[in-house]
């Protein structure tokens, strides 16, 4: 793959957390979510890129599921995550051999068209590291880097693309009868360019394929 060309769909957002003002806070006795446990439970994921060229400062952040097909072993590092929940995904939850969708954003018809597994454990983005970089972080150093990746490889291209504009579809009909696809994380969290996906939204959208388009 060469290299600078990949580049995920909320990279360019470059989201930083903000710093929360210091002011008094009420004390409840409610507990907080722990992240670990609210999201240990998922073993299926989503990856969003750009399907087709959009040239910022001369960067193209454009890699499609036929550049991954034609990358060397038909692997590549999934570098350029600039956002820190899509971050934690990568680097706390996802695990070796899981399957992953992958997703053509910044197309004409936006959805996901294929299936891609993890072959690496999350490690340091080298990217942040690199000066002249897009993604360059001067924050961040190799003692303590910020931003981590995963290695992922093209499993196959689907039959056909299902849309965005079917998934929303499906998801406004289970919202109305609790099907399997109510909370699905593209709708929820559309932001986000590595999302969840749950056992159940996973074999249903797997079975989508070989049916006709849910839509108008």
């Amino acid at each position: 793959m060469p290299r600078g060309r990949k580049r995920i769909a909320d990279a360019s957002s470059m989201q930083y957390e903000t710093a929360i003002p210091t002011k008094t806070l009420k004390v409840t006795s409610k507990k907080s979510k722990d992240p670990s446990k609210e999201y240990s439970h998922f073993t299926h994921w989503l990856v969003k890129s750009e399907g087709e060229s959009r040239i910022e400062n001369g960067h193209d952040f454009k890699f499609s599921i036929d550049d991954l097909a034609n990358s060397k072993n038909q692997t590549t590092h999934w570098e350029g995550v600039r956002n820190y929940q899509a971050r934690n995904f990568m680097r706390d939850f996802m695990k070796l051999g899981q399957q992953v969708f992958f997703y053509h954003s910044n197309v004409k018809e936006p959805g996901i068209v294929g299936l891609v597994e993890i072959t690496k454990e999350s490690y340091p983005d080298h990217t942040q590291f690199e000066k002249g970089n897009h993604y360059f972080d001067k924050s961040a150093s190799k003692d303590n880097p910020r931003w981590f990746m995963v290695d992922i490889k093209l499993v196959r291209h689907f039959k056909r693309c299902i849309t965005l504009k079917e998934l929303k579809r499906w998801h406004l009909e289970h919202k109305k009868n609790n099907g399997p696809l109510k909370d699905l994380f593209l709708f929820t969290k559309a932001r986000l360019s590595v999302l969840p996906i749950s056992d159940k939204e996973w074999e249903f959208i797997c079975k989508l394929e070989d049916q006709e388009p849910f839509v108008d």
